[in-house]
């Protein structure tokens, strides 16, 4: 049997969803959510990048299908399933990839539905992942002036994971967790996607993430970095003064849920995750501005991960 079609195999032990074949077609067949809309999002990964060459092939499985859930999670989507595509790797690397994915499929009761496998020179994944949500499904474009901008989930703990898996810190193992299995806020996101104007998540920074909130609902919006939420391993780690909360601030991979809510959905906000933290607020014009307790604050030259050339 060729390690195609052992990985394929392998894979077909855990499909369970009628839709997906067994594997066995070209395609899946679903039917669509009645009066509901369908959130479609896709995610690449590549070793060396989103994921370092001796992470564990399951953590890796995790990190892939954890991150599509998170942009379902900003949209207030319920998962339907996800496809998957595979760069085929040793038989014990791809053995372990599927024992991962599995273990994550169950952890966020998600179907594989299918997907492709093809050889190449470097370990590169994708994942498409399908919601259902009801209209209509917050994005990026709907800030309002005057609306406050909100964070669900604390900042900076990934970014100080990766510079444990890489061994430059020493650390807890919440901290290697949060980098290596990250978990997205589906249920927050589901609740919270009625009282929001717009929404996304934390992936490359919440600087850069809400400076792109803004951008594209036409505003200005401003951040009190002091507001930020760390958590109580991340202080003792990496500190609570202004660089430390601009390292977290600017450090990626939180997969936490941003948010733009009028000032009179508080309440709300509260009763649907009691966690969330007021952060900012949109206002006219445009760009981001910080500040804290101390004052205005210069923005970093870098506000969070940008792929470049």
């Amino acid at each position: 049997m060729s390690d195609e079609a052992a990985f394929i195999s392998a894979l077909r032990a855990i499909v369970s969803h009628p839709g997906a074949r067994n594997l066995m077609d070209d395609a899946a067949v679903i039917a669509p959510p009645i009066g509901r809309d369908l959130v479609i999002t896709h995610d690449m990964i590549a070793e060396g990048i989103h994921f370092l060459p001796d992470d564990p092939p399951g953590d890796v499985a995790w990190k892939l299908l954890a991150v599509n859930l998170s942009d379902l999670a900003a949209k207030g989507a319920k998962p339907i399933g996800v496809i998957l595509g595979y760069t085929l790797s040793t038989p014990d690397w791809d053995a372990a990839f599927v024992a991962g994915l599995a273990r994550a499929l169950r952890n966020f009761d998600v179907v594989l539905l299918g997907g492709d496998t093809i050889s190449a020179p470097n370990r590169c994944f994708g994942l498409t992942a399908l919601g259902e949500a009801s209209p209509p499904v917050p994005d990026r474009r709907g800030a309002k002036n005057g609306d406050k901008l909100w964070v669900c989930g604390t900042i900076g703990d990934a970014g100080l994971g990766l510079r444990i898996a890489k061994g430059e810190i020493k650390g807890s193992r919440r901290l290697l967790k949060a980098y290596r299995l990250p978990m997205p806020k589906l249920a927050e996101g589901m609740r919270l996607a009625p009282h929001v104007n717009a929404m996304a998540d934390v992936s490359d920074g919440l600087l850069i993430d809400a400076g792109r909130i803004a951008e594209a609902s036409g505003l200005a919006v401003s951040i009190d970095l002091d507001s930020v939420p760390l958590s109580p391993e991340s202080v003792a780690l990496g500190g609570n003064d202004r660089a430390a909360r601009l390292a977290a601030a600017t450090a990626g991979d939180d997969y936490a849920l941003i948010f733009a809510a009028p000032q009179h959905a508080d309440n709300a906000i509260a009763a649907c995750a009691p966690e969330a933290a007021c952060i900012g607020q949109f206002s006219e014009g445009n760009g981001i501005s910080l500040h804290d307790n101390n004052g205005a604050i210069p923005l970093p030259a870098s506000t969070g991960w940008l792929h470049r050339n």
